[in-house]
């Protein structure tokens, strides 16, 4: 056994995270070269022998290895380098400046997902500069477009390049932050993510003069009905991984909770009841988070009609992104929209994504993990995760590789970790950071020794 956690590591990972911040690779409209010829680099510079794949111009993916004996199959230490857009006026530090402000780096993509880029990176470098040679092969990848749907990055490299990135797990985003729930600090395993189902809704109508206002205007009927998809028009769906987390929850605060396994026993048998006691949380972010965890989602994100303001349009459309629990389907999910939007409404499919569930979820690595973190975080328990969002577990889901979603961060209460994607100020806990870094690398090592 060998350990690489130690303060070098650490503040090798967190200068790799500044340098990366400070490259802004938004998408879209998408441009990850830069990113990439930076990680590739200091993969180099370790004696590793790194591949820079590009799908599409400016789309660049990068692969390294680093050889093991071969004895058992190779891990893969995978994460992202696009970031979403960003409104510069509203953050309080610049977000490509790299700047460490009240404890905190801010940047866009201090969390989503520079940080495990950097992590990784630091890791597999660490790996190569000390010359050990494990029993597994070590992957790294960082890859592009994963914000956009992995079509230009883990979809492509997957099913182009699959020999560069197959690998017994996947070791990327989707959990291994601090998630505080009732006085109790857990941190959550990703074994599953919803699948996505992003289409168009769209109504005709007669168009007209603007001056002349018309009850049947194709734009006030369509917002007629895109206005009844709140949080909880779709119906509720029980789901054996959405299960397995709030009983591991429940087991844990039960001891200081009398009779909360008996009420959880009891009303988990009614995912509609769970749905409405969760609608009862005060806290917004731990209510949706929730909430999006017993039914399929679709959330109405760009709306279009028209193209001069004195002409009623003759059509009108809302894009709706839709996200889809394991177990249910592209047809299942379209006919539960239908049933809310009606018939009069077209639904065109754009791009799918199938749910992504490990099966069994708690893997041989998933038991490693929690090893660790018994000894980096005594007293919080690990639990499995269904994500509401989706990663690039969907690209390595397809090659036959198992995803387990663990990039931990350690977030002080009071700072949660889904208020800070996608968000202005989007930050990371300088010292939270480092802990992560140095879990990371030991989760790692014990993995692959």
């Amino acid at each position: 056994m060998f350990s690489i956690a130690d303060a070098t590591l650490a503040d090798h990972a967190f200068d790799l995270l500044v340098r990366l911040l400070k490259v802004p690779s938004i998408n879209p409209p998408g441009d990850e070269r830069i990113a990439a010829e930076l990680v590739a680099d200091e993969l180099r510079d370790a004696g590793l022998e790194p591949q820079v794949l590009v799908s599409d111009e400016r789309r660049a993916n990068v692969v390294a290895r680093l050889k093991g004996t071969g004895d058992k199959p190779p891990l893969v230490l995978t994460g992202h380098l696009d970031v979403v857009p960003v409104e510069p006026e509203k953050w309080t530090h610049p977000p490509f400046d790299g700047v460490v402000a009240d404890g905190c780096l801010y940047g866009r993509g201090a969390v989503d997902m520079k940080n495990h880029v950097a992590m990784s990176l630091a890791v597999i470098a660490r790996l190569a500069r000390e010359g050990i040679r494990p029993k597994r092969d070590v992957i790294f990848a960082a890859v592009a477009d994963e914000e956009q749907g992995c079509r230009a990055g883990s979809l492509w490299l997957c099913r182009e390049h699959r020999d560069l990135v197959h690998g017994e797990y996947a070791l990327g985003e989707g959990g291994g932050f601090s998630l505080h729930l009732g006085g109790t600090t857990f941190y959550p395993v990703q074994v599953a993510e919803k699948g996505v189902c992003w289409l168009r809704a769209s109504l005709e109508g007669p168009p007209g003069h603007g001056s002349m206002p018309r009850a049947d205007n194709a734009v006030l009927r369509l917002a007629e009905k895109i206005a009844r998809l709140h949080p909880t028009a779709l119906p509720t769906h029980r789901t054996p991984i959405v299960e397995a987390f709030l009983g591991a929850v429940v087991d844990a605060l039960a001891p200081n909770v009398p009779g909360l396994r008996e009420l959880a026993a009891s009303v988990f048998a009614q995912p509609a009841l769970v749905r409405t006691l969760v609608d009862r949380i005060p806290d917004p972010t731990v209510k949706l988070g929730l909430l999006a965890m017993f039914s399929n989602t679709a959330s109405p994100t760009v709306f279009r009609a028209g193209q001069s303001v004195n002409v009623i349009p003759g059509s009108a459309s809302c894009e709706i992104d839709g996200r889809l629990l394991p177990g249910q389907s592209e047809a299942s999910f379209v006919a539960e929209l239908r049933a809310v939007l009606g018939d009069d409404v077209t639904l065109e499919v754009d791009h799918t994504m199938p749910a992504v569930e490990a099966s069994p979820w708690k893997s041989p690595l998933y038991a490693t993990i929690e090893s660790v973190m018994a000894e980096r975080a005594p007293g919080c328990p690990v639990v499995p995760y269904m994500l509401p969002g989706f990663t690039d577990a969907k690209g390595f889901a397809q090659i036959g590789t198992t995803w387990v979603g663990f990039a931990p961060v350690k977030l002080p209460k009071g700072m949660r970790f889904a208020d800070l994607f996608h968000a202005h100020d989007e930050r990371i806990p300088v010292d939270g950071f480092r802990w992560g870094t140095e879990t990371l690398a030991e989760i790692v090592a014990r993995w692959i020794a």
